[in-house]
Order: structure tokens, then C-alpha cells, then sequence
């Protein structure tokens, strides 16, 4: 794990030298590698000083290397007029630094140091490269709505350490006190970074401000973070868990509901493909908090789909952004004529956010059903009303989208370049492939 590390570290001075695809490449040389390094058990193997590899960080870390690398792919125009880049990159690189050492820490207090870190290189991707100047307003939430979350995680942390004098994953075992304070402090940290219902007012600013690399990292990765801590945390809460738990499955469950209504007024596109993402880490968060199998692994598969279909989908409303200058659905609309050949990637992408088959969504919302389903018959209802609600929201942003009445300020035809292409494939692609090696989930 190790090896790994070094070499993304040292891929910082080159970025620093303007060696903008020469990262580019390396870091899908890195991808490959680590690619290979395959990982299958339930233990923490790969071992290093204070580092090591699980099934579910060896999901996450590849999800991270892809999306980081596609980030740069994505933002070729800040390469092309000369915008800081070095600076970009660099940052960019930073953080897929402290996302990398987040999922393979192997002790806890080691995790919460580069969980939080992971929010300064974002932070200025979003003050330094964003659009508006609304910008400045949205990084300051990102900032203390998740700061102000993690201090009680801290001390929940220094109090555990005082019991039990060791903090490492493989040596944490169940708390056996039912402590709603201890629980609470540890887990919230987490429900805000997801985020749950009632603390997601950060994240449809902070996309709409941020530039197409910060939505992308923070739909793709990000977001994931606050799962991947739950799933490492919920081994001491196990008693608390089977007190409290239904609150907030119900409290994910009810405002998924109320989002995707609020989805079907958007204007922005940006802002309703950052409010499904609120939807779907929603379900996650209702499936891990039911401590069963199909819930933890369909959370798991649902976290690997979302990313890329997010990711992709965000790309996509760049594209549109940088050829009309808006984002607004009343001057977008009619991209069929505009851009015929881009509303292919729309409708694929579009419909792997409304989890259609063969898609990799599709097995996580089969998983999470079941898993929902056995823990109380009611959440059939809710989670059927979902489905229905995002399968609308969905076919109204792909609608509004490409059919209508061209706008008369986009006055003629045009196509997306190659790289535009490959992006969106390199991030359609993987959600067809992961489906066929489904059987390792259901193992």
C-alpha cells in the first residue's frame, strides 16, 4: 500500500512543473497497477506500517484513482486558457493523497486526521476555480457545516482511546454500553458528510458553485467518505445501533421522499443531479443503519454506482455549461438539435441514474430493497414511491433537456470533442462491466 502512496506523492513536484497529461497518464499507469493488487477478504491484508486494504477500501480506492483521473480529463479548459493549472493540479493530486490514506488507514484517529483534511483542497477548488461569486458563500458552509460536526467525533474518539487504549480497526470490538450521547457524537460526523435529510443544505450550494472537477470528486468520492466511516464505527455501536438505528432509517427514507419532490421544481440542472445525489446516499445510509448483509454490500455496490453515474452526469451539464454559458433548464433546453450526439451519454446516463438494467445501480437498489424490506415490511411502500418519484425526476431533466424549442442564443449546431467522449465512456463503461462480476457481492 505504501509503494502506491510514494508514487502519487511524488507526482506533486511534476504537477508543480505544468506536466499537466504526463500526470494524466501516470495516474491511469497507477489505476492499472493498484487495479491488479486485487483484494477479496473481509481482513484488513496488504499490510504496511500504518496502512492496509479491505474489500470495501479496495472498491473505494479504485473508485477514487478513477474519479481523480477523470477529474483532469474533465477540466481541460482550465489547461487550455492557462488558469492557474499548476496550481489545479496540484491540489487535485493533494486531495487524492488524503482520500487514498483515508481508506487505507488502519487506525482510527489516523482515519479522522485525513477525513478531515480532505476538505482544504476541496475548499479551494471550489473558492479558487468555481463560477460565481456565490462561491465564497457556498465553501463556508461545505466548511462548518462539516467541521462543526466532526469535534464530537474527535472526543467521542479520545474517550474510546481512554477505555480501550488502542484505536486500530482490526483491534476495535463492540462497546457494550448503550450510550445514545457516544453514539451519536461518533456517527454524526458521518451523517453530515453523506449527508442525511436535515443537514444536505450544503451540498446542492457547494455543487452549484463548485467547477465541473470539485462536483465531480464530491459526488464521486467524497460523499463516500461518510459511508466508508460509518461501516468502520458501527463494529463498537453495535448495541446502540439496534436501539437507535430506526430513526434514522426512517429520517433517510422519509426525506428521500420529500427531495425528490423538491427535484421535480429545479431549474438548475446542476442542482437537481446534486439533490438525486442526496436521494440515493440516502438509501445507503437506510441500509447500512440496518446491520444486515444485503445492506451493508447493496450500500456498498449503490456507493461504486452512484459515483460514476453522478460523476458523469455532472460532466455532462459541464459540457453544456461551457458551449451555452448557463445551466438553467429555460435556456438549455432543445440539445437535440444542438448537440445530437451528446444526448446519447444524456439518455445512458439518465437512465442508469434511474437505476434501468444492466446497471450497477439497478443491483444496488435490488440489494437495498431486500435488506429494507426484512427490517420492517412498511419501508416497501416508501421505497416503491421512491422509485416511481426518481424514475419522474429523472425523465423530467432528460426531457426539458434535449426536447422543445431550441433557445435563440444558441444559434448553431455543435458536437463534443473526443475527450468529451471518452470521459463520459470511461465512466458509463464500468457500470455494464461491474455487473458481471455481481456474484462476488452475493458470495
Amino acid at each position: 500500500m505504501l509503494k502506491f502512496f510514494l508514487f502519487s506523492l511524488f507526482l506533486i513536484p511534476l504537477s508543480y512543473f505544468g506536466c499537466w497529461w504526463l500526470v494524466h497518464i501516470l495516474m491511469f499507469l497507477l489505476m492499472f497497477l493498484f487495479y491488479f493488487n486485487f483484494v477479496s477478504s473481509y481482513y484488513f491484508c496488504n499490510l504496511s506500517y500504518f496502512m492496509g486494504c479491505d474489500v470495501i477500501s479496495y472498491a473505494l480506492i479504485l473508485l477514487s484513482f478513477l474519479v481523480c483521473t477523470l477529474m483532469i480529463l474533465a477540466s481541460e479548459s482550465i489547461y487550455c486558457y492557462g488558469y492557474y493549472f499548476k496550481m489545479f493540479i496540484m491540489f487535485i493530486m493533494f486531495l487524492f493523497i488524503m482520500l487514498y490514506l483515508s481508506f487505507s488507514s488502519n487506525s482510527l484517529i489516523l482515519f479522522y486526521l485525513f477525513f478531515e483534511s480532505s476538505l482544504i483542497p476541496t475548499l479551494f477548488l471550489i473558492f479558487g476555480w468555481g463560477y460565481q461569486p456565490e462561491r465564497l458563500q457556498a465553501g463556508m458552509y461545505f466548511l462548518f457545516y462539516t467541521l462543526f460536526s466532526s469535534l464530537p467525533m474527535l472526543l467521542s474518539i479520545l474517550y474510546f482511546y481512554s477505555f480501550f487504549c488502542s484505536l486500530s480497526f482490526s483491534l476495535i470490538f463492540n462497546f457494550d454500553y448503550s450510550y445514545f450521547i457516544f453514539y451519536f457524537c461518533m456517527i454524526f460526523s458521518f451523517l453530515v458528510k453523506i449527508p442525511m435529510f436535515f443537514v444536505h443544505v450544503w451540498l446542492p450550494k457547494a455543487h452549484v458553485e463548485a467547477p465541473v472537477s470539485g462536483s465531480m470528486i464530491l459526488a464521486g468520492v467524497l460523499l463516500k467518505l461518510g459511508g466508508y466511516g460509518l461501516l468502520r464505527v458501527f463494529c463498537m455501536l453495535m448495541l446502540s445501533g439496534i436501539s437507535y438505528n430506526f430513526f434514522f432509517v426512517s429520517v433517510s427514507l422519509v426525506g428521500g421522499l420529500f427531495i425528490s419532490l423538491v427535484c421535480l421544481r429545479q431549474m438548475d440542472i446542476k442542482s437537481l443531479i446534486a439533490y438525486s445525489s442526496v436521494i440515493h446516499m440516502g438509501l445507503v445510509l437506510a441500509g447500512l443503519m440496518t446491520f444486515n448483509y444485503w445492506g451493508v454490500y447493496g450500500s456498498l455496490v449503490l456507493m461504486i454506482a452512484h459515483g460514476l453515474c453522478s460523476s458523469g452526469l455532472f460532466c455532462l451539464a459541464n459540457i453544456v455549461y461551457e458551449r451555452l454559458g448557463s445551466r438553467s433548464l429555460f435556456v438549455i433546453k432543445g440539445l437535440l438539435n444542438f448537440m445530437p450526439t451528446l444526448s446519447l451519454w444524456w439518455f445512458l446516463l439518465s437512465s442508469y441514474n434511474m437505476a434501468a438494467p444492466p446497471s450497477l445501480n439497478l443491483m444496488g437498489e435490488i440489494m437495498l430493497f431486500n435488506s429494507l424490506v426484512s427490517w420492517d415490511f412498511i419501508n416497501t411502500y416508501v421505497f416503491l414511491i421512491m422509485s416511481f418519484f426518481s424514475a419522474a425526476y429523472t425523465l423530467y431533466m432528460y426531457s426539458y433537456s434535449q426536447h422543445g424549442m431550441m433557445f435563440s442564443g444558441s444559434f448553431s449546431f455543435c458536437n463534443g470533442y473526443l475527450r468529451e467522449y471518452l470521459l463520459l465512456f470511461l465512466h458509463w463503461f464500468p457500470l455494464n462491466l461491474l455487473i458481471f462480476i455481481s456474484n462476488f457481492f452475493f458470495i
